[in-house]
């Protein structure tokens, strides 16, 4: 039985590893120590800030990873992590300015580089585009949760009962989503309407995507077991996972330019908050923290919907990450308390009840 210091074992050394480098690129490029502590404190502010953004993200991924076969698990927590890591953290913000600048890959990298506070005005001004893909996206994940027809445990149940009465009705949660955006678009200049419309609309299209690519291998699947194999794939999940992380990540990686504009910096700090959530996400699996906290899930999810409505509203209005980060640790810290609360009345609940 491994012992929770060693999930994060490898995450602090990433971490000392990550704050190194980033001790010999300040003193490398500024030569002062004053300098080089304010890089380090600013690195030390954001992987804070990505983990307590993204530590639902850790329970969801939990929550499809128990699920999937053991060597897809072990997939995503390799492949799946440097994809999260080196993909969205560095590759992705320098991709947007690649394609808004009309730049190749290297000039977009000699940009961060060499002139931050370009870099940083040409991903922010991609921003309403972003915004409104993974705020679809993350809307859908966390409505899809509750509109469950098999769904039989309820945190808040006043609300999660009413949304169950539904959950029979053919595409609610799109339609639902849908109206969200449009009365966003509402509120935009005319300029940035079609952008965030377009975006919303790919975004709800990824999602449909990824679950129907999902159902075709689960078929495939249910089809080999009926002949008597015993293969199984988790690649469904493995691409909705992948697509979801990516969802997370926007808000990260946007709202780490109200700290700093240098790509160097701002790639060290989220990759240590990435990887301790690769870690969290292990712990969660490994332990079965989901069935012994039954409500821990529902919390999660409801953080979800939450932040997908932040990110769709920040298409208007500016929404500090701090407030993101703090709604969703009140959620799941709230379930959390409410399950452990739950198992004390009902011992056995903590052993034989799954979260839904």
């Amino acid at each position: 039985m491994e012992t929770i210091r060693n999930y994060y074992t490898f995450s602090f050394g990433f971490t000392a590893v990550c704050f190194a480098l980033a001790a010999w690129y300040g003193w490398s490029s500024t030569g002062s120590i004053t300098a080089t502590l304010g890089i380090l404190w600013i690195v030390v502010v954001l992987s804070i800030l990505e983990v307590s953004l993204s530590f639902d993200n850790a329970v969801v991924n939990a929550t499809v990873l128990r699920d999937m076969d053991p060597v897809w698990q072990q997939r995503f927590l390799t492949i799946g992590i440097l994809i999260a890591v080196f993909g969205m953290r560095i590759v992705f913000p320098i991709a947007i300015v690649a394609i808004a600048a009309r730049v190749g890959p290297l000039e977009a990298v000699s940009l961060s580089l060499n002139n931050p506070a370009e870099y940083e005005r040409i991903v922010s001004e991609a921003h309403i585009g972003i915004a409104g893909f993974g705020g679809a996206f993350l809307a859908m994940v966390g409505l899809t949760f509750f509109f469950d027809n098999d769904k039989e445990v309820h945190w808040i149940a006043a609300i999660e009962k009413a949304i169950n009465k539904f959950s029979n009705v053919p595409a609610v949660e799109i339609g639902l989503v849908l109206v969200l955006v449009y009365w966003v678009s509402t509120l935009l200049v005319p300029a940035d309407k079609i952008t965030f419309l377009t975006a919303a609309v790919l975004g709800l299209v990824t999602f449909i995507a990824v679950h129907a690519i999902a159902a075709i291998i689960e078929e495939r699947e249910a089809a080999k077991k009926a002949a008597g194999q015993i293969v199984k794939s988790g690649l469904g999940g493995f691409l909705y996972l992948e697509v979801l992380d990516a969802s997370f990540s926007f808000d990260g990686v946007i709202g780490a330019f109200a700290l700093s504009n240098n790509m160097v910096i701002i790639a060290l700090g989220l990759s240590v908050g990435a990887m301790f959530v690769r870690s969290m996400t292990i712990h969660l699996v490994r332990t079965g923290t989901l069935a012994q906290y039954r409500y821990l899930e529902h919390g999660a999810f409801w953080a979800i919907i939450v932040l997908g409505v932040i990110m769709l509203l920040s298409a208007r209005y500016h929404i500090p990450e701090t407030i993101t980060g703090l709604l969703g640790a009140v959620l799941i810290g709230l379930s959390f308390w409410w399950s452990v609360r739950h198992n004390r009345r009902f011992p056995a609940d903590a052993v034989t009840t799954p979260a839904d």
